[in-house]
C-alpha cells in the first residue's frame, strides 16, 4: 500500500502557516491548447459564420482589474451547478472575488447542495461572505428577486442550466438575455436537452478554450439541433496570489524543503506529479503505468539518473475508493510503493507545484476544457507532459514548454519515455520551465483573464441593456 503524506498537517506545526496565509491561494485541482497561439492583438473578432467570438490577448495596464472598472456597482447573480473543490465552482468563486474588487454587487448561489453539514461547503461559503459575497437559497425568493433585477446572470456549467426552469419557472423569458452561461464540460453526457435547452437563447456563451468551443457548436448542432448563441472563447490566467508564491524563491525554497520532507523524497531525488481529483478521466492508472515503465527502461538501460518519485495529488477514497484502489494495488503489485505518493485533494496546490519537478497532465478523452493546473505549474517554471488533447494543446508547445503524448494506452509508452527525457537532461527540463513561465506571463496572467473577460461582459450588459 501506498505511503500516505501527512500534507497541510506539517506546515501547521510551523512558523511555514504564516508564510502560507499571507499567500493563500484561491485557485484548485482542476481543472488546458494548441501548440501556438495568434500573435497578441488590440481587438477581438467574431465569426459571424459560426456564431463565434475569439478573445484575443491584447497589452493590458499595470492596474490588473482596470479592464473591469465598469462593472462597479452592478448587480451579479452567480449561479453555480455545486460548491467543491472542483475547477468550475472554483473559478467561478475567483470571477467572484474580482468582480467585488471593483465595486460590484455580486450574489451566489448553489442549485445541488448535500443535505446536512459539509464541511468543504461552509468553509468556501465563509470565504466567499467575508469577501462580501452574498450567498443566498438557490430555491429561495431572494434568489428570484435577484434575478429579475440583476444586470447580469452566470449560469456556470451546463448542468447549471435546469436551475432556470427549477427556480425561476415561467419568469425564465424576461432574464435569458442577460444570461451569460459559462460552460467548462468536455463530457458527451452533458448534452441533455434538460439542462441546455434554453442556451441559443441567452445573450452569450464563455468557454475555457478554442478547442471546447468548437466542439460545444458541432455537438449541439448534430445531437441535439440547437444553435449556440454568441459564443466567447476565453483563456484563464493565473491568480496574483499564486504568482506571488511562484516568483518568491525563498517561499518556494521553504514550501520545496517542507513537503518532500513529509513525503520523504530528497532534495536531488526527481518528483513528478499528477495533480488532478482522482478519476479514471484524469489518468492517474495511465500515468502511474508510465512511470513504472519509465522506471524499467531506466533500468534496462542502466541509465544514471537520481532517484524518481511520483506523487497524486487530488486523492478522495470517500469519492474514487474502487478506482483508487485499483491505483494502489497497481503500485503494490509492482512493488514501487517507495516511489509513489498519494496527497488527499487540496485547495491549495502551490506548495506541490514548489515541491516537484514535472508537471503530468494526463487527462483523458477530449482532454482538459482548459486545465488550470497546466498554467499554475508553468508559473513555477516546471515542464509540462500533456495528452495531445482538449485545451493542453492551446497550453503546451510542445518540445518547448514541454512535451505532448497521445490519449488512451497507446499514451503509456511515449509518456514514459518522455518522463526518462526529463529525467535524464535536467538542462532540457529547466529550458523548458523558464519558457513556459515566460509563455505564462506573456499570455496567463490574471489581468489578461479579466481583461478578456471585460470584453465578454460589456457585450452581455449591451444586449441586456437594449433588450
Amino acid at each position: 500500500m501506498a505511503k500516505h503524506s501527512v500534507g497541510w498537517i506539517t506546515f501547521q506545526k510551523r512558523y511555514l502557516l504564516m508564510l502560507l496565509v499571507i499567500f493563500s491561494v484561491s485557485t484548485a485541482i482542476v481543472f488546458v491548447i494548441r501548440a501556438a497561439f495568434d500573435t497578441c492583438d488590440r481587438h477581438y473578432e467574431s465569426g459571424a459564420s459560426n456564431n463565434r467570438v475569439k478573445i484575443t490577448t491584447q497589452p493590458v495596464g499595470n492596474n490588473n482589474l482596470e479592464s473591469l472598472h465598469f462593472m462597479k456597482s452592478k448587480l451579479v447573480l452567480l449561479v453555480s451547478h455545486e460548491l467543491s473543490l472542483s475547477g468550475g465552482p472554483l473559478l467561478l468563486m475567483e470571477l467572484a472575488f474580482l468582480l467585488r474588487s471593483v465595486g460590484a454587487q455580486v450574489v451566489w448561489v448553489t442549485n445541488q447542495k448535500p443535505t446536512g453539514t459539509d464541511e468543504v461547503i461552509y468553509s468556501l461559503e465563509h470565504k466567499m461572505l467575508i469577501r462580501g459575497v452574498q450567498v443566498y437559497s438557490a430555491k429561495g425568493q431572494e434568489a428570484v428577486d435577484t434575478a429579475l433585477k440583476a444586470d447580469l446572470i452566470v449560469l456556470n456549467t451546463a448542468v447549471a442550466g435546469k436551475w432556470l426552469d427549477a427556480v425561476l419557472k415561467e419568469d425564465v423569458p424576461r432574464v435569458l438575455q442577460k444570461v451569460l452561461w459559462w460552460i467548462h464540460e468536455m463530457r458527451g453526457h452533458y448534452f441533455k436537452m434538460e439542462y441546455v435547452k434554453h442556451l441559443p437563447f441567452v445573450a452569450g456563451a464563455m468557454i475555457d478554450s478554442h478547442t471546447t468551443t468548437e466542439y460545444w457548436r458541432n455537438r449541439t448542432r448534430e445531437r441535439l439541433g440547437i444553435k449556440m448563441p454568441q459564443t466567447y472563447a476565453v483563456h484563464l490566467g493565473n491568480s496574483k496570489e499564486l504568482m506571488e508564491v511562484a516568483e518568491d524563491s525563498v517561499a518556494k525554497r521553504v514550501l520545496r524543503e517542507h513537503v518532500r520532507e513529509s513525503l520523504g523524497v530528497r532534495n536531488d531525488d526527481i518528483l513528478f506529479a499528477i495533480i488532478n481529483s482522482v478519476s479514471r478521466g484524469k489518468g492517474q492508472d495511465l500515468f502511474l503505468r508510465a512511470f513504472h515503465e519509465s522506471l524499467e527502461l531506466i533500468k534496462e538501460k542502466k541509465l544514471q539518473v537520481p532517484l524518481m518519485h511520483a506523487v497524486v495529488v487530488g486523492s478522495d477514497m470517500n469519492a474514487q475508493t474502487k478506482f483508487e484502489m485499483e491505483l494502489r494495488n497497481f503500485i503494490a503489485e509492482k512493488r514501487i510503493q517507495d516511489r509513489v505518493h498519494f496527497v488527499n485533494k487540496t485547495l491549495t496546490v502551490s506548495p506541490y507545484l514548489a515541491a516537484i519537478d514535472v508537471l503530468v497532465q494526463n487527462s483523458q478523452g477530449r482532454g482538459e476544457c482548459f486545465g488550470r493546473i497546466t498554467i499554475e505549474a508553468m508559473a513555477f517554471q516546471l515542464p509540462v507532459l500533456g495528452t495531445a488533447a482538449g485545451g493542453t494543446n492551446e497550453i503546451v508547445v510542445n518540445g518547448s514548454t514541454g512535451l505532448l503524448h497521445p490519449v488512451g494506452k497507446e499514451g503509456v509508452t511515449p509518456l514514459a519515455k518522455n518522463i526518462v527525457k526529463l529525467a535524464t537532461h535536467v538542462e532540457r527540463r529547466l529550458t523548458m520551465g523558464k519558457k513556459g513561465y515566460e509563455r505564462v506571463k506573456e499570455r496567463f496572467m490574471e489581468q489578461h483573464m479579466a481583461h478578456r473577460i471585460s470584453l465578454v461582459l460589456k457585450e452581455v450588459l449591451k444586449k441586456a441593456k437594449s433588450h
